[in-house]
Protein backbone atom coordinates (compact mmCIF):
# COMPACT_ATOMS: atom_id res chain seq x y z
CA UNK A 1 0.00 0.00 0.00
CA UNK A 2 1.28 3.75 -0.65
CA UNK A 3 -0.19 7.01 -0.03
CA UNK A 4 0.56 9.85 -1.80
CA UNK A 5 0.16 13.08 0.15
CA UNK A 6 2.41 16.08 -1.09
CA UNK A 7 0.42 18.35 0.67
CA UNK A 8 -1.70 20.94 -0.83
CA UNK A 9 -1.08 22.20 -4.52
CA UNK A 10 -0.02 25.43 -5.64
CA UNK A 11 -2.10 26.93 -8.11
CA UNK A 12 -0.85 28.08 -11.63
CA UNK A 13 -1.19 31.49 -13.38
CA UNK A 14 -4.58 30.22 -14.92
CA UNK A 15 -5.75 29.49 -10.76
CA UNK A 16 -5.82 25.52 -11.87
CA UNK A 17 -3.90 23.32 -9.54
CA UNK A 18 0.32 22.57 -10.04
CA UNK A 19 -0.33 18.73 -9.67
CA UNK A 20 3.28 18.26 -10.93
CA UNK A 21 4.50 17.02 -7.32
CA UNK A 22 1.50 14.28 -7.53
CA UNK A 23 1.81 13.25 -10.74
CA UNK A 24 5.89 12.77 -10.77
CA UNK A 25 4.70 10.69 -7.26
CA UNK A 26 2.78 8.69 -9.52
CA UNK A 27 5.20 7.52 -12.20
CA UNK A 28 7.81 6.59 -9.49
CA UNK A 29 5.05 4.81 -7.27
CA UNK A 30 4.86 2.84 -10.47
CA UNK A 31 8.54 1.96 -11.11
CA UNK A 32 8.43 0.31 -7.92
CA UNK A 33 5.10 -1.65 -7.46
CA UNK A 34 5.30 -5.71 -7.30
CA UNK A 35 2.12 -7.36 -6.98
CA UNK A 36 -1.14 -5.93 -5.52
CA UNK A 37 -1.34 -2.60 -4.21
CA UNK A 38 -3.23 -0.10 -3.29
CA UNK A 39 -2.75 3.67 -4.11
CA UNK A 40 -4.06 6.37 -1.78
CA UNK A 41 -4.16 9.94 -2.69
CA UNK A 42 -4.53 11.72 0.78
CA UNK A 43 -3.61 15.38 -1.17
CA UNK A 44 -6.46 17.75 -1.86
CA UNK A 45 -6.45 17.87 -5.44
CA UNK A 46 -8.94 18.28 -8.22
CA UNK A 47 -12.26 16.37 -9.59
CA UNK A 48 -10.39 13.38 -11.47
CA UNK A 49 -6.73 13.52 -10.54
CA UNK A 50 -6.74 9.79 -9.10
CA UNK A 51 -8.12 8.94 -12.83
CA UNK A 52 -5.35 10.36 -13.77
CA UNK A 53 -2.81 9.11 -11.46
CA UNK A 54 -3.99 5.53 -12.40
CA UNK A 55 -3.55 6.19 -16.13
CA UNK A 56 0.50 7.51 -15.56
CA UNK A 57 0.78 4.37 -13.18
CA UNK A 58 -0.77 2.03 -16.33
CA UNK A 59 1.36 3.73 -18.74
CA UNK A 60 4.33 3.67 -16.83
CA UNK A 61 4.12 0.13 -16.13
CA UNK A 62 1.41 -1.55 -17.71
CA UNK A 63 1.77 -4.63 -15.60
CA UNK A 64 1.10 -2.75 -12.37
CA UNK A 65 -1.90 -4.09 -10.54
CA UNK A 66 -3.10 -1.28 -8.93
CA UNK A 67 -6.40 0.03 -7.25
CA UNK A 68 -6.21 4.32 -7.07
CA UNK A 69 -7.98 5.36 -4.14
CA UNK A 70 -9.09 8.76 -3.36
CA UNK A 71 -8.84 9.22 0.95
CA UNK A 72 -9.18 13.25 1.43
CA UNK A 73 -7.79 14.42 5.00
CA UNK A 74 -10.21 16.36 7.13
CA UNK A 75 -7.49 17.53 9.68
CA UNK A 76 -7.19 21.04 10.76
CA UNK A 77 -4.20 23.08 11.51
CA UNK A 78 -2.63 23.06 14.27
CA UNK A 79 -5.19 20.36 15.47
CA UNK A 80 -4.08 17.68 13.17
CA UNK A 81 -2.98 15.13 15.51
CA UNK A 82 -6.22 15.06 17.60
CA UNK A 83 -8.35 15.30 14.45
CA UNK A 84 -7.20 11.77 13.07
CA UNK A 85 -7.72 10.12 16.24
CA UNK A 86 -10.34 11.21 16.58
CA UNK A 87 -12.02 12.22 12.96
CA UNK A 88 -16.09 12.95 12.25
CA UNK A 89 -15.99 10.82 9.31
CA UNK A 90 -13.30 9.16 6.75
CA UNK A 91 -14.15 9.44 3.40
CA UNK A 92 -12.84 7.05 1.07
CA UNK A 93 -13.13 7.14 -3.12
CA UNK A 94 -12.64 3.75 -4.90
CA UNK A 95 -13.05 1.96 -7.97
CA UNK A 96 -11.73 -1.37 -7.50
CA UNK A 97 -13.55 -3.54 -4.93
CA UNK A 98 -9.84 -5.00 -3.64
CA UNK A 99 -9.57 -1.86 -1.99
CA UNK A 100 -12.41 -2.05 0.05
CA UNK A 101 -11.31 -4.15 2.88
CA UNK A 102 -7.32 -3.11 3.10
CA UNK A 103 -8.50 0.49 3.58
CA UNK A 104 -11.38 -1.11 6.54
CA UNK A 105 -8.16 -2.51 7.70
CA UNK A 106 -6.21 0.89 7.65
CA UNK A 107 -8.44 2.38 9.80
CA UNK A 108 -9.58 -0.21 11.83
CA UNK A 109 -7.83 1.01 14.95
CA UNK A 110 -9.97 4.29 14.50
CA UNK A 111 -13.09 2.42 14.81
CA UNK A 112 -13.24 2.07 18.69
CA UNK A 113 -13.62 6.14 18.03
CA UNK A 114 -16.99 5.36 16.13
CA UNK A 115 -15.51 6.95 13.34
CA UNK A 116 -17.97 6.74 10.48
CA UNK A 117 -16.34 5.43 6.97
CA UNK A 118 -18.05 6.57 3.92
CA UNK A 119 -17.33 4.68 0.66
CA UNK A 120 -18.29 6.40 -2.72
CA UNK A 121 -16.64 6.51 -6.07
CA UNK A 122 -13.33 8.43 -6.52
CA UNK A 123 -14.83 11.18 -8.21
CA UNK A 124 -17.36 11.73 -5.40
CA UNK A 125 -14.34 11.44 -2.75
CA UNK A 126 -12.47 14.42 -4.32
CA UNK A 127 -15.48 16.30 -4.61
CA UNK A 128 -16.47 15.88 -1.32
CA UNK A 129 -13.10 17.57 0.14
CA UNK A 130 -13.84 20.75 -1.89
CA UNK A 131 -17.34 20.71 -1.08
CA UNK A 132 -17.04 20.79 2.46
CA UNK A 133 -14.51 23.46 2.43
CA UNK A 134 -16.39 25.59 0.61
CA UNK A 135 -19.30 25.81 2.53
CA UNK A 136 -17.50 26.46 5.61
CA UNK A 137 -15.81 29.17 3.70
CA UNK A 138 -19.37 30.35 2.73
CA UNK A 139 -20.62 30.27 5.99
CA UNK A 140 -17.57 32.26 7.48
CA UNK A 141 -18.61 34.80 4.75
CA UNK A 142 -22.38 34.87 5.62
CA UNK A 143 -21.16 35.70 9.12
CA UNK A 144 -19.12 38.26 7.61
CA UNK A 145 -22.01 39.79 5.80
CA UNK A 146 -24.27 39.62 8.38
CA UNK A 147 -21.62 41.60 10.87
CA UNK A 148 -21.72 44.57 8.58
CA UNK A 149 -25.48 44.63 8.08
CA UNK A 150 -25.42 44.37 12.30
CA UNK A 151 -23.32 47.59 12.68
CA UNK A 152 -25.27 49.37 10.18
CA UNK A 153 -28.90 48.23 12.44
CA UNK A 154 -27.34 48.26 15.72
CA UNK A 155 -27.52 44.25 15.98
CA UNK A 156 -25.27 42.48 17.83
CA UNK A 157 -23.73 39.46 15.19
CA UNK A 158 -22.45 37.21 18.21
CA UNK A 159 -25.79 37.33 19.25
CA UNK A 160 -27.40 36.48 16.25
CA UNK A 161 -24.75 33.93 15.78
CA UNK A 162 -25.40 32.18 18.59
CA UNK A 163 -29.22 32.63 17.59
CA UNK A 164 -29.35 30.42 14.74
CA UNK A 165 -26.62 28.40 15.57
CA UNK A 166 -28.73 26.92 18.35
CA UNK A 167 -30.54 25.35 15.20
CA UNK A 168 -29.29 21.86 14.90
CA UNK A 169 -29.79 22.27 10.81
CA UNK A 170 -26.86 25.54 10.91
CA UNK A 171 -24.50 24.48 14.26
CA UNK A 172 -22.34 27.17 16.08
CA UNK A 173 -19.23 26.57 14.09
CA UNK A 174 -17.70 28.75 12.19
CA UNK A 175 -19.94 31.72 12.47
CA UNK A 176 -17.65 34.17 13.85
CA UNK A 177 -17.25 37.01 12.49
CA UNK A 178 -13.95 38.41 11.59
CA UNK A 179 -11.57 39.81 8.98
CA UNK A 180 -11.76 36.94 6.15
CA UNK A 181 -10.79 33.58 6.01
CA UNK A 182 -7.06 32.70 5.17
CA UNK A 183 -4.51 29.71 5.25
CA UNK A 184 -3.52 27.01 2.62
CA UNK A 185 -7.04 25.45 2.38
CA UNK A 186 -10.19 27.66 2.06
CA UNK A 187 -8.42 29.90 -0.51
CA UNK A 188 -7.21 27.47 -2.66
CA UNK A 189 -9.81 24.97 -2.74
CA UNK A 190 -12.69 27.45 -3.23
CA UNK A 191 -10.80 28.32 -5.97
CA UNK A 192 -10.13 25.14 -7.53
CA UNK A 193 -14.04 24.41 -6.90
CA UNK A 194 -14.68 27.71 -8.92
CA UNK A 195 -12.17 26.54 -11.92
CA UNK A 196 -13.20 22.84 -11.93
CA UNK A 197 -17.43 24.04 -11.74
CA UNK A 198 -16.54 26.60 -14.86
CA UNK A 199 -14.62 24.02 -16.50
CA UNK A 200 -17.41 21.19 -17.10
CA UNK A 201 -20.01 24.16 -17.53
CA UNK A 202 -21.77 24.10 -14.29
CA UNK A 203 -20.59 27.60 -12.34
CA UNK A 204 -21.14 27.73 -8.98
CA UNK A 205 -22.38 31.51 -8.19
CA UNK A 206 -22.32 31.18 -4.25
CA UNK A 207 -18.65 30.09 -4.17
CA UNK A 208 -17.85 32.82 -7.05
CA UNK A 209 -19.08 35.57 -4.61
CA UNK A 210 -17.24 34.06 -1.92
CA UNK A 211 -14.23 34.17 -2.76
CA UNK A 212 -14.57 37.36 -4.40
CA UNK A 213 -16.03 38.77 -1.05
CA UNK A 214 -13.50 37.61 0.99
CA UNK A 215 -11.20 39.52 -0.79
CA UNK A 216 -12.68 42.82 -0.75
CA UNK A 217 -13.51 41.88 2.86
CA UNK A 218 -9.34 41.97 4.28
CA UNK A 219 -8.75 45.17 2.90
CA UNK A 220 -12.50 46.97 3.87
CA UNK A 221 -10.71 45.95 7.63
CA UNK A 222 -7.72 48.69 6.96
CA UNK A 223 -10.42 50.87 5.72
CA UNK A 224 -12.37 50.12 9.33
CA UNK A 225 -9.10 51.06 10.69
CA UNK A 226 -8.34 54.32 8.95
CA UNK A 227 -11.45 55.50 9.53
CA UNK A 228 -11.40 55.04 13.28
CA UNK A 229 -8.55 57.64 13.30
CA UNK A 230 -10.48 60.30 11.69
CA UNK A 231 -10.25 59.23 7.83
CA UNK A 232 -6.39 59.82 7.52
CA UNK A 233 -3.49 57.50 9.15
CA UNK A 234 -0.56 58.96 6.89
CA UNK A 235 2.84 59.71 9.16
CA UNK A 236 0.65 57.55 12.15
CA UNK A 237 1.91 54.59 13.38
CA UNK A 238 -0.47 51.57 13.90
CA UNK A 239 0.13 48.54 15.82
CA UNK A 240 -1.10 45.35 14.39
CA UNK A 241 -1.32 42.41 16.83
CA UNK A 242 -1.56 38.65 14.89
CA UNK A 243 -0.02 38.19 11.84
CA UNK A 244 -1.11 34.72 11.17
CA UNK A 245 -4.12 33.81 9.48
CA UNK A 246 -5.20 31.56 12.72
CA UNK A 247 -3.41 31.31 16.22
CA UNK A 248 -1.40 28.19 16.94
CA UNK A 249 0.29 28.33 13.73
CA UNK A 250 3.22 30.09 11.83
CA UNK A 251 1.39 29.69 8.72
CA UNK A 252 0.73 33.15 6.95
CA UNK A 253 -0.57 32.00 4.24
CA UNK A 254 -3.27 34.08 2.19
CA UNK A 255 -3.17 35.59 6.02
CA UNK A 256 -5.92 38.61 6.42
CA UNK A 257 -3.41 40.53 8.05
CA UNK A 258 -1.00 40.22 4.23
CA UNK A 259 -3.77 42.75 2.78
CA UNK A 260 -4.55 44.97 6.32
CA UNK A 261 -1.14 45.75 6.52
CA UNK A 262 -0.51 46.66 2.96
CA UNK A 263 -3.74 48.51 2.35
CA UNK A 264 -2.58 50.54 5.55
CA UNK A 265 0.57 51.05 4.08
CA UNK A 266 -0.72 52.16 0.74
CA UNK A 267 -2.77 54.71 3.48
CA UNK A 268 0.64 55.85 4.68
CA UNK A 269 0.93 54.46 7.84
CA UNK A 270 3.70 53.18 9.51
CA UNK A 271 3.02 49.90 11.06
CA UNK A 272 4.34 48.08 13.99
CA UNK A 273 3.59 43.81 14.39
CA UNK A 274 3.86 41.47 16.95
CA UNK A 275 2.70 37.73 16.50
CA UNK A 276 3.80 34.94 19.09
CA UNK A 277 4.37 32.30 15.81
CA UNK A 278 4.16 33.99 12.65
CA UNK A 279 6.65 37.00 12.09
CA UNK A 280 9.79 34.84 10.50
CA UNK A 281 7.03 33.76 7.71
CA UNK A 282 5.76 37.41 8.10
CA UNK A 283 9.03 38.75 7.41
CA UNK A 284 8.96 37.01 3.77
CA UNK A 285 6.04 38.10 3.06
CA UNK A 286 5.79 41.81 4.27
CA UNK A 287 8.48 45.00 3.57
CA UNK A 288 8.71 48.42 5.69
CA UNK A 289 7.06 46.08 8.84
CA UNK A 290 8.96 46.88 12.23
CA UNK A 291 8.53 43.52 14.34
CA UNK A 292 8.30 43.88 18.49
CA UNK A 293 9.38 41.90 21.13
CA UNK A 294 6.21 41.94 22.73
CA UNK A 295 2.31 43.76 22.27
CA UNK A 296 3.20 46.57 24.78
CA UNK A 297 6.24 47.25 22.30
CA UNK A 298 4.45 47.22 19.61
CA UNK A 299 1.80 49.58 21.35
CA UNK A 300 4.61 52.49 21.37
CA UNK A 301 3.93 55.29 20.20
CA UNK A 302 0.64 54.06 18.17
CA UNK A 303 -2.28 56.08 16.65
CA UNK A 304 -4.55 52.66 16.93
CA UNK A 305 -4.01 49.36 18.22
CA UNK A 306 -5.21 46.89 15.64
CA UNK A 307 -6.52 42.64 16.66
CA UNK A 308 -5.93 40.56 13.95
CA UNK A 309 -5.41 36.97 15.25
CA UNK A 310 -6.86 36.17 18.00
CA UNK A 311 -4.06 34.45 19.53
CA UNK A 312 -4.64 33.46 23.90
CA UNK A 313 -1.75 35.75 24.44
CA UNK A 314 -3.70 38.90 23.50
CA UNK A 315 -6.93 37.64 25.59
CA UNK A 316 -5.76 39.24 28.69
CA UNK A 317 -3.74 42.07 27.92
CA UNK A 318 -2.62 45.13 30.60
CA UNK A 319 -4.46 47.83 28.89
CA UNK A 320 -3.34 50.17 31.73
CA UNK A 321 -0.16 50.04 30.20
CA UNK A 322 -0.99 50.12 27.07
CA UNK A 323 -2.46 53.05 26.81
CA UNK A 324 -0.04 54.52 28.69
CA UNK A 325 2.36 53.54 25.33
CA UNK A 326 -0.06 54.39 22.51
CA UNK A 327 -0.21 58.26 21.55
CA UNK A 328 -4.19 57.75 21.05
CA UNK A 329 -6.55 55.08 22.97
CA UNK A 330 -7.54 53.63 19.43
CA UNK A 331 -8.62 50.07 19.42
CA UNK A 332 -9.86 48.14 16.84
CA UNK A 333 -10.45 44.21 17.70
CA UNK A 334 -11.29 42.64 14.76
CA UNK A 335 -12.07 39.22 16.69
CA UNK A 336 -14.26 40.72 19.05
CA UNK A 337 -12.19 39.65 21.86
CA UNK A 338 -12.95 41.96 24.30
CA UNK A 339 -16.07 43.43 25.88
CA UNK A 340 -17.27 47.02 25.36
CA UNK A 341 -17.57 47.75 29.08
CA UNK A 342 -14.25 46.56 30.01
CA UNK A 343 -12.41 48.57 27.54
CA UNK A 344 -14.57 51.87 28.39
CA UNK A 345 -13.23 51.13 31.64
CA UNK A 346 -9.55 51.68 30.71
CA UNK A 347 -10.43 54.77 28.92
CA UNK A 348 -10.59 52.90 24.87
CA UNK A 349 -12.48 54.03 22.15
CA UNK A 350 -13.26 50.27 20.83
CA UNK A 351 -14.73 49.26 17.35
CA UNK A 352 -15.48 45.98 16.65
CA UNK A 353 -16.90 44.10 14.26
CA UNK A 354 -20.92 42.94 13.96
CA UNK A 355 -21.39 45.15 17.07
CA UNK A 356 -22.94 48.51 17.71
CA UNK A 357 -20.92 50.87 18.35
CA UNK A 358 -22.93 52.23 21.81
CA UNK A 359 -24.67 48.74 22.71
CA UNK A 360 -27.17 48.32 24.96
CA UNK A 361 -26.02 46.76 28.23
CA UNK A 362 -28.97 44.15 29.97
Amino acid sequence: MVFIAVGTPSRRGDGHADLSYVYGASKEIAEAVQGFTVVVTKSTVPVGTGDEVERIIRETNPAADVAVVSNPEFLREGAAISDFKRPDRIVVGIEDERAREVMNDVYRPLFLNAAPMLFTARRTSELIKYAANAFLAMKITFINEVADLCEMVGANVQDVARGIGLDNRIGAKFLHAGPGYGGSCFPKDTLALVKTAQDFGTPIRLVETTVAVNDQRKRAMARKVINACGGNVRGETIAVLGLTFKPNTDDMREAPSLSIIQALQDAGADVRAYDPEGMENARKLLDNVHYGRSPYDVAEGASALVIVTEWDAFRALDFDRIKQAMKQPIVVDLRNVYRREEMARHGFRYLTIGRPQEEILP
